[in-house]
Parts: structure tokens; sequence; C-alpha cells
């Protein structure tokens, strides 16, 4: 969504605010070079040169101010991508994704880490966790249904189905690069996605699978 410039006039951010900026911030430095379950409060206050009471103080919960670090990190990832939806359409948009990432992995690092925590019975971040998820495959299934009204994609191809085969694609292709440091991302995602969208063009047909054979 679009919004109008602020004005000049705009009143400045109080010092809570400033703070609260500069705590995450800092916690987004340290997932840069840390693991998950590496980063804590002690690590943020030295990043971000507070005491440590201070930050606990704004962001009293662990899970809050994680998913104030999501947040901020992946909207500044986004904040490119997101125009490409529209204009290019999903398969590029997700693309653009894959590229942002390629450049800087460690966002897709931390979301990787947080598919175990979206997945824990029980956990109180994992609602959260599971809604944001959500929210991205609706925004996929969106866009998808929009190119085939436009006639990007074509009709053959049910959005439903295109939604969860272009995510597993996207999302199976960086969890493997993550572990094999020289494969190409990009690359693999461009062969993989031209079969699949091949895949589409063609009428659907119920796979029936004979084990015994």
């Amino acid at each position: 969504m679009e919004t109008p410039d602020a004005p000049h006039d705009t009143v400045r951010p109080s010092h809570d605010t400033e703070t609260r900026v500069r705590i995450v911030r800092a916690v987004v430095t340290a997932f840069r070079t840390r693991a998950f379950h590496e980063t804590t409060y002690a690590v943020v206050a030295e990043i971000a040169d507070l005491p440590v009471d201070t930050v606990e103080r704004h962001f009293p919960r662990w899970d809050g101010l994680v998913m104030a670090a999501v947040d901020r990190w992946n909207a500044e990832r986004m904040e490119p991508v997101i125009p490409l939806l529209q204009s290019h359409g999903t398969v590029r948009f997700l693309r653009g994704i894959v590229e942002q990432n390629v450049l800087d992995p460690s966002l897709m690092r931390l979301l990787t880490s947080l598919l175990n925590v979206a997945a824990t019975p029980g956990h109180p971040m994992a609602p959260t966790l599971q809604h944001e998820w959500q929210k991205f495959h609706a925004l996929v299934l969106r866009g998808l249904t929009q190119d085939v009204a436009v006639g990007r994609e074509p009709a053959t191809m049910h959005p439903d189905r295109g939604a969860e085969q272009l995510i597993a694609l996207y999302e199976g292709l960086q969890m493997q690069s993550m572990v094999r440091p020289r494969m190409d991302l990009l690359a693999s995602y461009d062969r993989a996605v031209t079969r699949l969208r091949a895949g589409w063009s063609q009428s659907y047909a119920e796979q029936v699978w004979d084990l015994d054979r």
C-alpha cells in the first residue's frame, strides 16, 4: 500500500521510539552473524550499546523482539520486490525474493530456523509464525489467480495447486542452498520453475499410483 510523503514538519520520534528502533536493528545485526539459538538479550544489548535491562524493558518478551526484527527486516527485503507482483507476475515476484536472498542469505537462514518453532506444538510463537506463513501463501495464491485472469499463466493451472507447488519449489531450493554452498540458487530456481510452468500449460490429470509395480 502506498502512503503519501510525510510533511516536512513531522514530529521527531520520541526517545523511547528511537531506542526501540536501535534495539531492533541490533537484533538484525546479531542474526546476520549468529545462529538463532545463540542470540540472546546480552548479545543484542552489546551490539546496541545499551544495558541489558534497557533492552528487556522495551521488549520484555523475547518472542516479541524476534518478531519485531523479522517484520522490519522482511519489510526492507520486500520493498523493491512487491511491485513485481503486479508488473511481472508471481513467478517473477518470487524470483525477486530469491535474488534478494542470494545477495544476503541471513534472513533466509533466520526464517528457516523459525520453521521449527512454528511447527512446535504449544510454542507461544507458533500461532503468530503460522499466521505469517499463511499470509504469504495467500499472497502467492492471489497473485497466481490474477496471473491466470490476465493471461500471464495458463487457465489449465489451478491457482490453489499452483501456489502449493511454487512455494514448495521456492522454499525447498532455498533450504538446499543453505547446506550446499556451491549451489547456484538463482539458476536452480529458473530451471525448476521453467519445468513447473510447462506442466501448468497441460490439462490436469489425477494421478493414480500403483505402488505394487
